[in-house]
């Protein structure tokens, strides 16, 4: 097992956020093509856990985010990192909602 989210997309639609359980975990969204439009996390801030981020992630995106993929995990911040470095090797910055974590994390070079 790598350390890519490589889990199927989903349609990003609220019948499929009212299925998912209110857990923490990472995720990300993407644009019909599948471009990843931001990688974020589900923290212990977010009141439902998932279900609240992805809502959020809809409210700030429109129609542009059509899909997700997600992972439940009790370490998002140390995962969320892990994406946002791959996400920098593989694209050389990151989506416009993390630039602002660009000088915060690390490199990686995944091989």
């Amino acid at each position: 097992m790598g350390i890519r989210l490589d889990k199927p997309w989903q349609r990003l639609d609220d019948e499929a956020i009212e299925a998912l359980p209110s857990q923490l975990g990472v995720y990300h969204v993407a644009d019909a093509g599948g471009t990843v439009l931001s990688v974020g996390f589900a923290g212990a801030r977010e009141l439902f856990g998932m279900q609240s981020a992805l809502r959020h992630e809809m409210e700030q995106f429109g129609p542009a985010a059509s899909q997700f993929r997600c992972e439940f995990t009790s370490n998002y911040r140390s995962r969320w990192d892990e994406l946002l470095m791959l996400h920098l090797a593989d694209h050389r910055e990151l989506p416009e909602p993390q630039r602002d974590q660009a000088q915060r994390v690390g490199r990686l070079s995944p091989a």
